[in-house]
């Protein structure tokens, strides 16, 4: 096979994973919470319920494709697609094996903060575009609580990258072949985790779309396939920052005895399960206590975290 077709079937290989990964963890997340809160998960239709995500998909896709008459219709048809398209694309730069690999670029972290920000557009658009208050309101809450949090996640990956030299994810992973950086970063791997749990606005940082407060927040107008985006779109979010904390933090695919690929499987199905643990254990704090929770404790945080990193780096002359 050629170069180009090879690049071309890891490119659908990635996307396609991508998809199916995101949609079998919603049965996974639905299995699982009924284990932690001792009940039933899906048990009805095919065997341990796995059907039901298709019967999911089959209804939401067959839902009347309806947009507001009083919504601006060209904006509120596109917000669903940025977060789809920017969140798929930042898998472009994760190195899930040595040999499956979209692009290797040097700035590979830099690309996977870009697109993690451009994704902020997309709750803010649909929410101003439904010209619903509720939506207004969560997607003020989630433009507050995304570029806030990206703030503390970019700076806890700077030690990092300190460490590692290079802004390549590759590089990154190859330089944890001694040492997992979660145990000299431990400090920045919790700061990028909570960090992950607000951008992708998992519970406790579900606020956005609080339905005790604001119904769904900014896709309470959604439905039909538009809806679904924002639905898939979470689930291939926890997926994505699970992987870059198995790529950053936890070797990427370094292991003993099993193949690369199993290894860096396994351990983002491991962080996929302990988010779900996190949404079956923790409540949704106050708005006002999420963003003081960023600003005063998780800044200084990541900053501490910076200053001893570098100066440790510049002590022993790397």
């Amino acid at each position: 096979m050629s170069a180009v077709g090879l690049s071309i079937l890891v490119i659908l290989g990635v996307l396609v994973g991508a998809l199916l990964f995101a949609a079998g963890m919603i049965w996974f997340e639905r299995r699982l919470l009924g284990v932690f809160q001792e009940r039933y998960g899906p048990n009805r239709a095919g065997p341990f319920g796995v059907l039901q995500v298709v019967a999911d998909m089959l209804k939401i896709f067959t839902k009347e494709n309806w947009i507001p008459p009083f919504a601006e219709k060209a904006v509120f048809v596109v917000a669903p697609s940025i977060i789809m398209i920017t969140t798929l694309a930042s898998f472009a730069v994760i190195p899930i094996a040595p040999a499956i690999l979209v692009s290797d670029i040097d700035i590979g972290l830099l690309f996977f903060l870009a697109m993690s920000s451009f994704a902020v557009y997309s709750v803010a658009l649909a929410g101003w575009a439904s010209n619903n208050k509720y939506s207004l309101l969560g997607s003020i809450r989630a433009v507050g609580q995304m570029v806030s949090y990206e703030v503390f996640m970019g700076l806890s990956l700077m030690g990092v990258v300190l460490m590692a030299g290079s802004f390549s994810l590759h590089d990154i992973v190859t330089a944890q072949k001694g040492m997992w950086y979660v145990v000299p970063q431990f400090v920045g791997f919790v700061v990028f985790f909570i960090a992950g749990l607000a951008e992708t606005r998992r519970i406790p940082f579900d606020l956005p779309e609080a339905e005790s407060e604001l119904v769904a927040g900014y896709h309470t107008e959604y439905s039909g396939f538009k809806f679904a985006m924002f639905y898939v779109g979470e689930y291939i979010g926890i997926t994505l920052i699970s992987m870059m904390i198995v790529t950053l933090f936890f070797g990427g695919w370094q292991g003993p005895y099993l193949p690369p690929i199993v290894w860096f499987l396994v351990k983002t199905l491991a962080f996929v399960a302990f988010f779900i643990l996190v949404r079956s254990a923790l409540p949704r704090p106050r708005y006002d206590q999420l963003l003081a929770f960023g600003w005063k404790l998780m800044l200084p945080l990541a900053l501490v975290n910076l200053a001893v990193t570098g100066g440790i780096v510049l002590a022993v002359g790397r």
